[in-house]
């Protein structure tokens, strides 16, 4: 059986609502997700804010009240039938526990014990790397195996295989047909 690595930010769970929610909230600002042309978010914020911009990562509650992406759930149990599947994301202080939570409460056929805590997922062992981080995504190519972006304005500089919903990328993995 093949594995897939996939990320939780911004590839299951809708990190950039709720993030940009909170700072636009005490900024008064519009930010949201199609004006992010790099990763570098502080680049799109106000400047009395900067990097300030990340501390709302680490929030508590942030994390654990996420919204699941269109068809992640649904589309994640069908995969997990035919591969094995590694949650594989970063994180920041106390978002340990909640991303735990977070998998044991929508995603219990995957489980917490299939969760890995990595910055460096070109590490990992699968087969194929489902992302949204540039960085990410070009270390796991050089490294020959396939990396797919969730698409956003923020990473479509980087030469790889995206998709913009969870069917298109089941569909991309049903195409390849491993």
């Amino acid at each position: 059986m093949k594995t897939l690595l996939i990320d939780m930010d911004s590839v299951i769970c809708d990190l950039m609502t709720e993030w940009h929610r909170r700072y636009n909230e005490d900024y008064g600002d519009d930010l949201s997700v199609e004006r992010i042309t790099c990763w570098q978010t502080e680049r799109y914020v106000k400047p009395e804010c900067g990097e300030k911009v990340y501390d709302y990562l680490d929030q508590p509650g942030l994390f654990r009240h996420l919204k699941a992406l269109p068809d992640a759930i649904e589309v994640l149990e069908r995969l997990s039938r035919r591969y094995d599947i590694l949650l594989v994301t970063s994180s920041r202080t106390h978002a340990y526990t909640e991303k735990e939570q977070w998998v044991e409460e929508h995603l219990p056929f995957i489980g917490r014990h299939n969760l890995i805590f990595a910055h460096r997922k070109d590490m990992i062992c699968g087969d194929l790397l489902f992302d949204d981080a540039p960085h990410n995504l070009e270390a796991f190519r050089a490294t020959g195996r396939i990396a797919v972006a969730m698409d956003y304005p923020y990473n479509r500089e980087v030469d790889v295989p995206r998709v913009g919903s969870w069917q298109e990328f089941e569909q991309f993995v049903a195409a390849r047909g491993e």
